[in-house]
């Protein structure tokens, strides 16, 4: 059975940030959405059969994104006015909300060297209530902050926050920030011209691209509107605590900043 008040509570959470970068009550229309899928590692009744080993891996959630996100949002706010964030509740064994439904790996039962028993043999209907009790909602609210914004005159840009495993399959990877981008390429060509500065690795269309089907968010929000969008990671040992997190943050506010100025309608005045 559903908990009482979980469909609500599985929509996400939002939060806010003005242009000092305080923390508020999201009201004013903001000029970035920040979208973070993959936020969380929580799973609950009645999908609890995952260790603790598996709910520690990259398979369950994108560990460090979610503190990135919310290190980041008081400084874009700061450069570029309001800024709102929306990230999701549960985890992605569960649902993958950065996949379109008919994708068999919104509910895998492998990742990469994790074998996830709790999407063992799902049938249409399981998956079905796992699309209306987690996805719906979730995009539900993307969607409505996105059409908030438009309605009060602000097209925001929409950057989806992430991060990657630095070794796959047993390969490391060099890369260490990639900028994917769908079919508006503008934002995150900008965002690779501006990033020498982070001193990191940073490949246009890496570790993935928009054929991995991963730019789900942005297709769904973004595309339809004409929006100005990126999806941003980072390899998650480069943001592993709170300090590393704060510190890469005020770096990356600047680099975005500086690309949401040049090729979009957002103006970031603090430059």
């Amino acid at each position: 059975m559903t908990p009482q008040g979980a469909v609500a509570d599985w929509a996400g959470s939002l939060l806010g940030w003005d242009e000092s970068g305080a923390a508020v009550q999201p009201d004013a229309p903001p000029a970035v959405i920040l979208v973070c899928e993959h936020a969380s590692n929580r799973v609950v009744d009645p999908w609890m059969n995952a260790g603790a080993d598996l709910l520690a891996s990259h398979a369950a959630s994108d560990p460090g994104a979610l503190g990135l996100a919310l290190a980041l949002g008081p400084h874009l706010a700061r450069a570029c006015a309001a800024v709102e964030l929306i990230h999701a509740p549960l985890s992605r064994l569960i649902y993958d909300l950065n996949r379109s439904p008919d994708r068999p790996d919104a509910c895998p039962t492998q990742s990469e060297i994790h074998h996830i028993a709790l999407n063992e043999g799902l049938s249409t209907t399981e998956r079905l209530e796992r699309l209306e009790r987690l996805y719906l909602p979730f995009h539900g609210l993307v969607r409505a902050r996105i059409a908030r914004a438009l309605a009060l005159g602000r097209r925001p840009v929409i950057l989806t926050i992430h991060s990657f495993a630095p070794i796959w399959h047993g390969v490391p990877r060099k890369v260490e920030f990639g900028v994917i981008h769908d079919d508006l390429p503008a934002l995150a060509e900008q965002i690779v011209l501006q990033a020498g500065g982070l001193g990191l690795v940073t490949e246009l269309n890496a570790p993935y691209s928009a054929a991995d089907h991963v730019t789900h968010t942005l297709r769904l929000h973004a595309l339809p509107y004409g929006l100005d969008n990126a999806m941003l990671e980072l390899r998650n040992d480069l943001i592993a605590t709170p300090e590393l997190q704060e510190a890469l943050a005020a770096r990356l506010a600047t680099v975005l900043a500086h690309a949401i100025d040049r090729v979009t309608e957002v103006e970031c005045p603090a430059l």
